[in-house]
């Protein structure tokens, strides 16, 4: 398995990854601009990319995502609750749907609190043991912190739902697991992050302070520090639903 982390703009984090046995690859959270660094690591790896995946449309910025998966001739990928809305062509994807990269196995979380699409991307190397490696947990679970939950309105109700999500799909994985969060310090998508890009999902039950809260005060802690919006938010989220400008 190989396995790669881009840092790129308002501090997100941008993720390849498969399997160079079996030549498959997936794209996470491709910013717009970097679409070039993606087809060139694939070049190198010597492996086609199969999935371009959002975990969420984004709010901060603009996708690459659908322009690099249109380019390439694969599907362009997001939560099926996005049905509807999204007028980019994508792939649907449901809870608990397992996506084939060769030895490497990609289970699909739903986990909506940041938005109501947000998934986290549960990954497995099959070559080293049945047992899950790591979570790319989007804007869900942050080195640190917690995503934000209000830039789809509701704050208070959806922060409740991001407190059952962390709790009922994250938090119950095992402790080694490493996460690997879409974004560190200096992002608008939530207050209080790390400037780590990784950590063990042990260390952030015993360290993150949100994880350790009851259901209403994590609803109060989260819905009271919540930073400004990201600048140009509107015009970023329809150009991702493929909305004219």
């Amino acid at each position: 398995m190989f396995f790669r982390q881009l840092a790129t703009r308002e501090a997100t984090l941008s993720y390849f990854f498969g399997c160079t046995g079996l030549g498959k690859s997936v794209a996470v959270d491709v910013v717009a601009g970097d679409e070039d660094w993606f087809v060139e690591e694939a070049r190198r790896a010597g492996v086609p990319i199969n999935y371009v995946i959002d975990t969420h449309v984004h709010a901060d910025h603009y996708s690459g995502g659908w322009k690099l998966a249109a380019r390439l001739g694969v599907p362009y990928c997001l939560h099926e609750s996005n049905r509807g809305a999204v007028r980019h062509d994508f792939e649907a994807l449901q809870d608990n749907q397992q996506l084939d990269v060769g030895n490497v196995r990609v289970q699909v979380l739903h986990t909506p609190g940041h938005t109501p699409d947000s998934i986290c991307l549960l990954v497995t190397d099959k070559r080293r043991g049945e047992a899950p490696w790591f979570v790319i947990t989007g804007d869900t679970l942050f080195v640190g912190a917690v995503g934000r939950p209000d830039l789809a309105g509701h704050e208070a109700e959806m922060a409740g739902i991001l407190y059952d999500s962390l709790h009922g799909r994250l938090l119950v994985l095992p402790d080694e697991l490493e996460i690997f969060p879409g974004h560190q310090a200096g992002s608008a998508c939530g207050a209080g992050l790390s400037g780590k890009p990784s950590s063990t999902l042990g260390f952030e039950k015993r360290w993150n302070p949100a994880l350790s809260m009851t259901r209403p005060d994590f609803i109060t802690q989260v819905t009271s520090d919540i930073p400004p919006r990201p600048a140009q938010m509107d015009a970023m989220v329809r150009a991702n639903l493929g909305l004219p400008a």
